[in-house]
This record gives C-alpha cells, structure tokens and sequence, in this order.
C-alpha cells in the first residue's frame, strides 16, 4: 500500500465487480467527479476468487486483478452483513450466502432460520464495506466503512439490493429495501466508505 494518499483525477476507472448492484450504486457515487466509470464486467474481465479473510482482503483482490488486468485505475469493493448474534456471520461469505446463481430470498431466510434455532432476541447487524482503489504501478489506497442497524422480518421492500429489504438502519424505521435509492447512496456503509476515498483521494483541498 502507498505510504502516502494517491490523488485520483478525472478519467476512466474500472470498477471491480461483476455485481449489478453495486455498479449501479458506485457509479452514482463517482460521477459527480467526472470519472468515467467502466465495470471489469462490461470489459470481460474475470472475477476474481475471494480467498481473502476480511472485507479489505477481498477488495484488495479485486482491485488489483482489475488494474493489473486493464492498466487503467481500479476500485475494488467488498461488503457484506455482520449479524451480531451469529457472531457477525455471513459477514466476508455474505454472497456466497445466497448461493449460485445468487438467491437473496434464501440468504435471507437462512439468516432467520439460524436466528430462530438460536432462539436470540437480539436482531443488531452492521453492513459493513472495503474500498480499495489500486494503480497498475502497485499502488494502493483502502477505505472501510459501516452502518449500524436492526434487522427485521419477512423481507420489506423491492429497492436495493441483496439484504437489503431485511435491515433498518439506525435512526430510521424502513429497510434499505424501502428506502429510495438516493436516500440510501447518502447514508449507507458503501458512502460512509467513499466519503473517506472522496476527502483523500478526489477533493481537491
């Protein structure tokens, strides 16, 4: 990683993800910025195993396959929900949760299932998110954030995506499903993340 903050000025950058939603939603968050954003997806290149043992291993992984592949500026993201009564599972396994193809409906009730068995009454979890922004020289830049909440069920909502229909976050009394997505690009783990990527790497002062 770079001992000292890299500034990333406008051009083209690869989001690292073959996921739908979240290209959707970083994609908002960079294009005031006037980086022209491309998804490793759209580009054809591969998806990388997470064999990483926390969220900022993983987006490591894929940011640097991303650059290293491309040569251009990669940003690689890894989230997911840690559930504090199954002792912050599926946390770093939470799409691998949803199986393959991903089923959300599923990881959702295996989460309800396990909870249940438990017979636990305490329903808090964070979304928690890794951004790591890598240059095809080796240069790296990393930025976690989180959202504290409560999860609720059934499932509530057909917005976002993944777990999202099944937390309320903090503060607020409908799910990340029922909110409209610019009311959850401004609060969530994701922007919490990029608020710290944005004061470092993109603004200007």
């Amino acid at each position: 990683m770079s001992k000292t903050t890299r500034k990333l000025t406008s051009g083209r950058l690869i989001i690292a993800s073959h996921n739908d939603g979240k290209i959707i939603e970083i994609n908002a968050l960079v294009a005031p910025f006037g980086i022209e954003a491309v998804s490793s997806k759209k580009l054809g290149l591969i998806d990388p195993e997470e064999t990483g043992k926390t969220f900022v291993e993983n987006a490591i992984i894929k940011a640097r396959t991303a650059a290293d592949a491309s040569n251009l500026p990669a940003l690689g993201d890894d989230s997911g929900l840690a559930v504090a009564a199954l002792d912050g599972a599926p946390g770093i396994y939470s799409a691998r949760w949803a199986g393959e193809p991903r089923d959300f409906g599923y990881a959702m009730k295996k989460i309800e299932a396990k909870l249940t068995k438990c017979g636990v009454q305490d329903l808090s979890a964070r979304f928690v998110c890794a951004l790591c922004l890598a240059w095809p020289d080796g240069a790296e830049e990393v930025f976690e954030g989180e959202v504290s909440g409560t999860l609720t069920f059934p499932p509530r909502g057909d917005n976002g995506f993944g777990y999202d229909p099944i937390f309320i976050p903090d503060g607020y009394d409908i799910t990340f499903g029922e909110m409209a997505p610019a009311e959850k690009h401004a609060m969530s783990h994701r922007a919490d993340a990029f608020r710290k990527l944005t004061k470092a790497c993109l603004d200007d002062d």
